[in-house]
């Protein structure tokens, strides 16, 4: 990860996730905050899911990024599709709103992931260097350095 915007649509992962982390926390407590989850347990599975996809993500790993993203997907993907024809129909109402971008936003969020991590060519962690590597990882420079320093044995008596 050596962009900044990898940087960045990961940091807004890990804060969507603290953001359904207090949304399904909320809901367990009776606590109205103007969004509900879909289905609490099925919250609760996908916190898991998802924070281990998100450990995956940043270690830059592509399944994590298609565990991510088909989670999200298969969760919000439904509810967004069922609140788009109640929009279209004009049965949403003004709580629904809320729920509807977050719903939309949560898919852009794993969309974006997704790409990141299949596109980013500065995918893996330790990749070659060209600009260093020449000095830290030359063992030719090494040896005739050794060779060198071992011709010059002076005796001290």
């Amino acid at each position: 990860m050596k962009s900044l915007a990898s940087y960045l649509i990961t940091i807004f992962a890990i804060m969507f996730w603290l953001f359904r982390l207090v949304v399904a926390f909320c809901a367990t407590l009776k606590i109205d905050i103007g969004i509900e989850p879909i289905n609490l347990t099925y919250e609760v599975i996908l916190l898991f899911i998802s924070l281990f996809a998100i450990i995956l993500i940043l270690k830059r790993n592509i399944i994590g990024a298609l565990i991510y993203f088909s989670s999200y997907l298969l969760y919000f993907g439904a509810n967004v599709y069922a609140q788009i024809t109640d929009l279209v129909e004009g049965n949403l109402i003004g709580e629904q709103y809320l729920s509807l971008m977050s719903s939309c936003l949560a898919i852009i969020l794993s969309t974006s992931v997704l790409f990141d991590v299949l596109f980013n060519k500065n995918r893996t962690n330790n990749a070659k260097s060209k600009k260093t590597d020449w000095y830290y990882k030359d063992e030719t420079y090494d040896r005739k350095l050794d060779e060198r320093a071992d011709k010059n044995n002076y005796r001290t008596m």
